[in-house]
């Protein structure tokens, strides 16, 4: 049993008690973690900076021993140059002039030339080391020979000087005389640091590195280094709080691989927080001085938005406290009210159960709980005995009583083992409402049964007038170019569609329905659902694209009927939301599975909402689209997707808002096999020029042309002279001689002249048979050619002028060629008119034909049919000299 917290005046003011301590503790960690953090940062700074003023110094020992032993001993072994010079700035201060200005260089006190000679190596070297640095940097260098001071420094010196006088720098410089002096005086420390100092001239704070050379029988030289640490100090950390002093707790066996932070000491001195890091290789500590208040005052910059979420829980926990200890918090008539509606309540709920119930209590021999039923049953009842014998039989037995029989389910109470619960159910009435129910199925299954037959009668009762009538509205429509005798034609044909759905998804829906597989050509079917959907591409001005991956004479097995109503279906949908754009349907097949066909119908609408793909799972379940053709079929959908269920196949439909959609068509079409035979091609042997500019449409023609044995060349692929027979463009001003125009709108093919057909490159039967019918007057065209250039050839040798044609006409056609290559059209049609002339001389109408259309493709700078031309003219001459040779 659940316990429950009593709800009373003492327990309430406990809770918020404990609820503030707990805020306080929580506070209080806060504070100590951020303050943890704060030092352990700190820490790790002073660490790092520690290190990195070790490194400087230790360069800076090295740099010193440098100076020392390299250039003043070296400079002191070696004659002066005699190129140094120096500028007397005041008596006893001399400036050393030179080139590099990186850092300057004054002597203080009496001196000779190899001092000169030593300052200027040791500038130069200076120069070097601190060419890259931009602290200010400073080196003093007390000379035991003579006791001059040499001081090299990045500052400006020599304007220092000039300026201040005797002020800052000789100030400055006799500070460090008389602690170089003081150096060379002790006798037990050779090396000596100075405190943390700060440069008023470039706000730079820096130390001072001393180091003490002896020699015998000369004053002990002393070399001091300035150096900053400006650079090696966070930006988070003033450099006031720094200092540098005496580590009085040096340890000089530390481990080198110990911690950081163990480097590092922190101590309370009176009101601050010193943080201080020892210098290994020194007796120095680098100490952070940071005062308490400024502590506090971080820590609660840091935490204070925590600081006032635990200070709003905590007025809150208070003002609550406050407020409750002020209510009542005895139960209330309310709560007395509730357990009454509840009691109420759960006598509704057993009076109203379809089943006797009853609860009792042997202990009392009482009933707790019953609604009607176990009332007018409980007195022929005997609960012992039916207790008895249910624990026999899993709790659950029939009794008979007033020639009724009822089930009695019993089960025992876990809460309290003396109280039973008996459910008895009426079994007589049970067996009445199934025979009910039995006979309500029987009406609903012959409801749908006459359903179902009245639609069939009806479909087929509509199907014969509304044939009739689109049959007359087509025959209407090709005599009279009337819009409304289309939109009429357009309704009737939509109206047939439907009742016809009508009738298939009935059958279906009755299960009468079953594929009827026979062997039909897939390109067949394609030709015929592009020709049916033409009209209505043509009214919307959209494009169909129907690209087939396979053969054109390969035969499938399966419904063809079924196939063509769900491709058919689908493609009026497409049609009709589709306002602009094109439609493809591409059919191909995996290399894996030859036997299964993939269908894709893309179009380029404005995409299906969510109720128009609900309408796949389920007719008419939501709103479909229109245009101002028609509207949708809203059992399109479903009745596609059953069709492709009953084949073995699937449909899968995927749309974008504003893209189109794409139906993904699947089904199980067995390939027949072809029964191979050395009968060759209908085209083969023709070679076709194909300028096609959409790439979909060439590649479509290409296929047509290679599986009917024809060669395809594009003018890319063609070789100069090399000859076609027949030219394939969608472009008509590239039509020349024997060609085909390709269109979409084309309802077939048509001649546009003698030589030009127009034709649907969708139909490929429109397009074997233009083909066809342009071979055949090709060759017609060609016997008479010959008669007629055998004619010409006999005028040409019986008038004595072969010799002068063979001497021009060769040379005029390579010319061709060559002014053709370069695109100079000026020469070419010179060369084009003087070929034409001595044809017209010589009767020779082809050739002056030929010429006459080559001026024409030069006129609009035509280079595909000049090449084409070109070669015709180079094959007529060579004809004409082969009979002349003869």
């Amino acid at each position: 049993m659940l316990y429950k917290f009593p709800l009373t005046s003492g327990n309430v003011t406990r809770f918020f008690i404990v609820f503030n301590l707990v805020l306080l503790l929580a506070l209080g960690f806060m504070v100590q973690n951020s303050v943890n953090a704060w030092l352990t940062d700190k820490r790790y700074a002073m660490a790092d900076m520690a290190r990195d003023i070790q490194k400087r110094i230790d360069a800076y020992r090295f740099v010193t021993w440098q100076i020392y032993e390299n250039l003043s001993t070296s400079a002191a072994g070696t004659p002066p140059a005699s190129n140094l010079q120096e500028t007397r700035l005041r008596p006893d201060v001399y400036y050393l002039e030179k080139t590099r200005r990186k850092t300057e260089a004054l002597i203080f006190g009496s001196h000779d030339s190899s001092t000169l000679d030593m300052s200027m190596r040791m500038s130069s070297y200076l120069d070097t080391l601190w060419g890259a640095e931009t602290p200010t940097w400073s080196m003093y260098f007390l000379n035991g020979q003579d006791n001059s001071l040499i001081m090299i420094s990045t500052l400006p010196l020599k304007d220092m000087t000039t300026r201040y006088k005797e002020n800052a720098i000789s100030s400055l410089v006799e500070a460090r005389r008389a602690e170089m002096l003081q150096q060379a005086n002790a006798l037990d420390e050779r090396e000596s640091f100075s405190p943390l100092r700060h440069l008023a001239f470039q706000n730079d704070h820096y130390f001072t590195l001393r180091t003490t050379f002896n020699q015998p029988g000369h004053l002990a030289t002393v070399v001091a280094f300035d150096l900053p640490i400006n650079d090696l100090i966070p930006l988070n950390m003033p450099v006031e709080n720094f200092q540098l002093r005496q580590d009085a707790t040096l340890n000089n066996n530390a481990s080198s691989n110990q911690d950081d932070v163990e480097t590092t000491q922190v101590a309370l001195v009176n009101h601050d927080i010193e943080i201080a890091a020892a210098l290994p290789s020194t007796s120095l500590q680098l100490v952070y001085r940071v005062p308490l208040l400024r502590l506090l005052l971080d820590s609660a910059h840091n935490l204070m938005w925590p600081l006032l979420i635990n200070l709003v829980l905590f007025l809150l926990s208070l003002s609550g406290m406050l407020l409750l200890r002020q209510q009542s918090l005895r139960p209330s008539e309310n709560q007395s009210a509730e357990l009454d509606s509840l009691r109420v309540l759960n006598q509704e709920i057993v009076a109203s159960l379809p089943v006797g119930l009853l609860v009792y209590d042997f202990a009392s021999n009482r009933t707790l709980l019953s609604n009607k039923i176990a009332e007018h049953l409980l007195p022929h009842l005997n609960l012992q005995k039916i207790i008895n014998m249910s624990d026999q039989h899993q709790g659950v037995l029939q009794a008979t009583i007033n020639n009724e029989v009822y089930e009695i389910r019993h089960a025992r109470s876990v809460l309290s083992p003396h109280t039973q619960l008996f459910m008895m159910r009426d079994q007589d009435r049970e067996l009445l409402v199934n025979k009910k129910l039995q006979k309500a199925q029987q009406v609903l299954d012959r409801n749908h049964q006459m359903r179902q037959q009245l639609l069939h009668h009806l479909g087929h009762a509509l199907n014969q007038p509304l044939e009739k009538i689109v049959s007359q509205l087509v025959h209407l429509s090709q005599r009279e170019n009337d819009e409304s005798v289309l939109d009429i034609l357009y309704e009737s044909q939509s109206l047939a569609r439907l009742v016809d759905d009508i009738v298939l998804l009935n059958r279906l829906e009755a299960h009468d329905w079953s594929p009827d597989a026979s062997v039909f050509n897939l390109q067949e079917l394609l030709d015929e659902i592009a020709l049916e959907s033409l009209p209505l591409l043509r009214r919307k001005g959209l494009s169909l694209v129907v690209n087939n991956h396979q053969p054109n004479d390969e035969v499938r097995f399966g419904d063809r009927r079924a196939l063509r109503k769900v491709l058919t279906t689908l493609m009026h949908y497409a049609l009709i939301t589709t306002r602009w754009g094109k439609i493809t349907l591409e059919v191909k097949t995996a290399e894996q599975h030859p036997d299964r066909l993939y269908i894709e119908l893309v179009d380029t609408g404005a995409g299906l909402t969510i109720d128009e793909l609900a309408n796949v799972d389920f007719p008419f379940l939501g709103d479909t689209s229109q245009d101002r053709y028609g509207q949708a079929s809203g059992m399109a959908f479903f009745l596609c997707k059953q069709l492709c269920k009953q084949m073995g196949g699937s449909l899968e439909i995927v749309a974008k808002a504003d893209i189109g959609t794409r139906y993904n068509i699947q089904l199980p079409l067995t390939l027949e096999e072809k029964h191979e035979d050395d009968q060759e091609k209908i085209l083969e042997g023709i070679t076709a020029l194909v300028e096609i500019a959409v790439e979909d449409v060439h590649k479509i023609v290409c296929r047509h042309l290679e599986n009917w044995g024809a060669r395809c060349l594009t003018p890319d692929e063609r070789i100069s002279g090399q000859d076609h027979d027949v030219q394939i463009t969608d472009d008509p001003s590239k039509l020349s001689g024997w060609a085909l125009l390709l269109a979409e709108d084309e309802p077939g093919h048509h001649a546009l002249n003698d030589q030009q057909y127009r034709v649907n490159f969708n139909l490929s039967n429109a397009l074997l048979d233009a083909l066809l019918a342009l071979i055949e007057k090709q060759l017609s065209h060609d016997v008479m050619e010959d008669d007629t250039e055998d004619d010409a050839g006999t005028a040409l040798l019986s008038g004595g002028y072969f010799q002068l044609f063979t001497e021009t006409v060769p040379d005029d056609v390579k010319r061709l060629y060559t002014e053709s290559a370069i695109s100079d059209y000026a020469s070419l049609a010179q060369t084009a008119h003087r070929l034409k002339g001595v044809f017209a001389m010589l009767n020779l109408t082809p050739g002056k034909q030929l010429c006459e259309a080559l001026e024409h493709h030069i006129k609009v700078c035509d280079d595909s049919n000049i090449k084409n031309t070109t070669s015709n003219i180079d094959a007529y001459v060579n004809q004409l000299l082969q009979q002349g040779n003869q």
